[in-house]
């Protein structure tokens, strides 16, 4: 039998992950002195709470390598397959990576560096749990979704500069001027690295939808199967909006929903949106 792993930056709802049998690893949150388990034991709300009370940006750590020991079975014949946040980004990849290696498992432990974030992580995470039902082996798996994982568009657009500025991925005059000018960057993720591009301007109804609609043509030649919105905390108004415009696309078999977790709200704070699909093959 071939189980998923997941890292909990994959931000899949508690629905998703049940029906597709998968299991999180979680990540750590630290808010001061004070340590917590993403998804487990905190909210996004409770760090927004505290990163504007306290004028800083929670830290976040990777599972350590005997949190994922701890979830492996080595006197079972499952394989695993273990989908981690972009290495570039995290320790996640490497403490999964030496877990595998310290119970001798590296021939039925496939660790998957996703190259991405969030439900871009997501989207690979569910591909690979359809192959598993289907009876594909782990290496099967891997070798699919590593030829893959480069066809996921993973894009954000974010309402606020100041959590980037305070986790040190901004500078505070671009902060500033970001925010005088109501500018709202969006971020891609290419090759496992987060690049920002187009600029909007106005007010969230606006520039969530600019920000959609200017993937038209890039989602009419998606992979129809799924494609998903994920956001950390927006209006359900706006939410909605997004929805009914892909719906009106007539092109996606499933709209999925999610949240973004604690790590990944840490990091590009309230409001922010994303649409996350696959590629076509002409693409």
């Amino acid at each position: 039998m071939v189980k998923i792993f997941s890292d909990s930056t994959c931000d899949l709802s508690p629905e998703l992950i049940q029906k597709y049998g998968i299991t999180i690893i979680p990540l750590y949150v630290r808010l001061g002195n004070e340590e917590y388990k993403d998804g487990v034991n905190i909210h996004p709300e409770d760090l927004f709470k505290w990163s504007d009370a306290h004028g800083d940006t929670p830290k976040t750590a990777a599972p350590g390598v005997k949190d994922v020991e701890d979830l492996l079975d080595r006197s079972s014949e499952d394989e695993y397959v273990i989908f981690t946040i972009s290495s570039s980004m995290s320790a996640s990849y490497n403490s999964c990576r030496l877990a595998a290696e310290a119970l001798g498992m590296d021939e039925r432990v496939f660790v998957i560096d996703s190259q991405n974030l969030s439900t871009g992580i997501g989207l690979q995470v569910l591909k690979a749990a359809e192959m598993a039902a289907q009876g594909k082996s782990g290496a099967e798996i891997k070798k699919e979704i590593e030829a893959l994982r480069s066809k996921v568009r993973a894009s954000f657009v974010i309402d606020t500069l100041i959590y980037l500025y305070r986790g040190g991925r901004c500078s505070g005059m671009a902060a500033i001027i970001g925010s005088a000018l109501k500018l709202h960057p969006r971020i891609s993720v290419d090759g496992g690295a987060m690049h920002p591009e187009k600029k909007y301007r106005g007010k969230s109804d606006r520039f969530v939808m600019d920000y959609v609609k200017d993937m038209e043509e890039d989602l009419k030649k998606a992979r129809c199967e799924r494609v998903f919105i994920t956001h950390s905390g927006c209006d359900p108004k706006i939410v909605e909006e997004v929805r009914a415009y892909l719906e009106s696309l007539h092109h996606f078999t499933e709209i999925l929903e999610t949240r973004a977790g604690s790590v990944i709200s840490s990091h590009c704070g309230p409001g922010t949106l994303g649409v996350l699909f696959i590629a076509g093959e002409e693409n």
